[in-house]
């Protein structure tokens, strides 16, 4: 571990001491943090939090983060926006709020872990699975590339999962290497009771990369159909989502236990959709909270 500063152009810290993109200060923050995609839904979360509880609500951007209590913990909701390149920002930055000192721009001789668990929506598919399920993502698949960008990243894949799948999908060149990831051995089993453990595409848009065609023509032309019947021994890639496989690589090098939830609001297999869903996924966040927290009804 280096113990000479973080230079200025490397980590931005804000006049008034906060990290650049969040506007956080490292003491706002709390160790159990929810990420969600929508600035809108931090709301929903915040709502559970303990009467008179909250002391922090900053946004920027897309980034709006509130901390409260909730069943006697402190908890941190924030908001990520869409996508992997900005989960790259918001872990490295929630990363740094808990473990480099702003002052002397040192990494801190004390590791801080944090837990970080995201709730967001996701298609299914495979066609068993119905609309209204909770999948955990216990292995997030990145057609991102964004973890080969870092160094010590061969080490925390799944090199042979990878092979078999580029082999099954004949997966061309050009296109960034899928990486295999496992979401934190501490938070699979607290969700395994209550949601598929599944295997999740993260895709970099929301159109192509998840086989959806409007006007251009794809590069799988039967990209859904591909990962309905890919096996590996018996698992099988269950759904698709845009930021879980960052969330859960930048995590595990960075020493964080961190992994996604998601309620199945479409079945791109079955080509069926259920656009009220809002209900469902208050009882998610209240799942999750639960969960995190150790309340006893969560089981």
């Amino acid at each position: 571990m280096s113990t000479l500063p973080i230079a200025p152009s490397e980590l931005i810290i804000n006049p008034d001491g906060s990290v650049f993109h969040l506007h956080l200060l490292p003491e706002e923050l709390a160790d159990t943090v929810i990420l969600v995609g929508d600035p809108g839904r931090v709301e929903l979360v915040a709502s559970f939090f303990e009467e008179g509880s909250i002391r922090v609500d900053k946004s920027s951007r897309e980034f709006r983060t509130v901390t409260g209590r909730y069943n006697g913990k402190e908890v941190s909701v924030l908001s990520t926006g869409i996508g992997t390149d900005n989960i790259d920002i918001v872990v490295t930055e929630l990363d740094a709020l808990a473990n480099i000192d702003f002052n002397t721009r040192c990494v801190k001789k004390n590791h801080k872990r944090l837990t970080l668990l995201r709730i967001g929506t996701c298609g299914a598919v495979q066609p068993d699975i119905p609309l209204g399920s909770y999948i955990f993502s216990e292995y997030s698949i990145g057609f991102d590339g964004l973890i080969n960008w870092y160094a010590g990243s061969a080490k925390v894949v799944d090199s042979a999962m990878e092979s078999a799948f580029v082999g099954h999908m004949n997966w061309p060149k050009r296109l960034p290497a899928p990486y295999f990831i496992k979401s934190s051995g501490r938070l699979i089993p607290m969700f395994k009771k209550n949601s598929i453990m599944g295997m999740t595409i993260s895709a970099p848009g929301f159109y192509g990369p998840q086989g959806r065609s409007v006007r251009l023509p794809l590069t799988f032309d039967n990209l859904i159909g591909d990962l309905e019947s890919f096996r590996y021994g018996d698992r099988r890639i269950t759904n698709i989502e845009m930021e879980s496989s960052a969330l859960s690589g930048l995590s595990t090098l960075l020493g964080h236990d961190a992994g996604t939830i998601c309620l199945v609001i479409a079945n791109r297999y079955a080509k069926e959709s259920r656009p009220d869903y809002h209900l469902l996924m208050k009882d998610l966040v209240r799942l999750a909270l639960d969960t995190l927290t150790g309340r006893s009804d969560a089981d």
